[in-house]
């Protein structure tokens, strides 16, 4: 089995606000946990090296005993401050990918050409697109033969309701809900929001807030191992 990539930002502050931002460390280990027990999860980021975490992100009603130990574990640690580069990888070398989020991901993932290329390279290879959260921006701007990969696919990703409760609305560039409607996805959330909620269109699977990083996971570990041979 291939392994699976898992992309995380690069991003300390909001463009505009002297605001620190960066990955939603559950999005990470959440996913990490459901994967990796089975299939190798590889950490990179769009330019290597260190991914700050939001620090909204590490309060206690966010980190729970699983997430407190990766935080604690120096191996774990070191590999978020040595992220691989992603011009340094192959994405033939890639069953799947997934994009963690944080609001950092708006402002290195999104419009991003070798992030884009890289994903479509992997979607077209057969293999998976995944993303979180935020982290589902950096799917707005693939194409696979000059159309958008997610026009016309059933997705989900941080509703507009969830931004202005964050409070992070003249923060961001864009409220992701709005732009994965111009796009043309057939965009859908929870009833309530930060409740746990996933869409799978065909090959793309998205998680709508850090509480649905897990179910992602499981998803793509379970498509994958059920995958039948090539």
């Amino acid at each position: 089995m291939k392994p699976v990539l898992a992309v995380v930002t690069n991003t300390e502050k909001y463009e505009k606000f002297d605001t620190p931002t960066g990955l939603w460390f559950s999005e990470l280990t959440h996913f990490y946990d459901e994967v990796n027990a089975e299939i190798p999860v590889v950490i990179a980021s769009p330019q290597g090296g260190n991914t700050p975490f939001d620090p909204v992100s590490l309060r206690k009603m966010f980190v729970d005993g699983k997430t407190e130990k990766h935080f604690k574990d120096p191996a774990f640690r070191k590999a978020l401050r040595e992220t691989a580069k992603l011009s340094d990888l192959n994405p033939d070398d890639f069953s799947a990918i997934y994009f963690t989020g944080g609001h950092g991901t708006m402002f290195d993932f999104v419009g991003n050409p070798e992030l884009d290329a890289f994903t479509a390279k992997i979607y077209s290879n057969g293999g998976l697109v995944s993303a979180v959260c935020h982290g589902v921006g950096a799917l707005s701007t693939v194409s696979i033969n000059g159309r958008a990969l997610i026009a016309g696919k059933t997705i989900t990703g941080f509703s507009n309701t969830e931004e202005k409760l964050a409070m992070r609305t003249k923060h961001v560039p864009f409220l992701l809900e709005d732009r994965l409607k111009e796009v043309g996805a057939n965009y859908t959330k929870a009833a309530l929001p930060y409740t746990s909620f996933t869409q799978v269109g065909g090959r793309v699977i998205t998680g709508q807030n850090p509480q649905s990083a897990r179910a992602v996971g499981q998803i793509v570990r379970e498509a994958l191992l059920n995958k039948p041979a090539s």
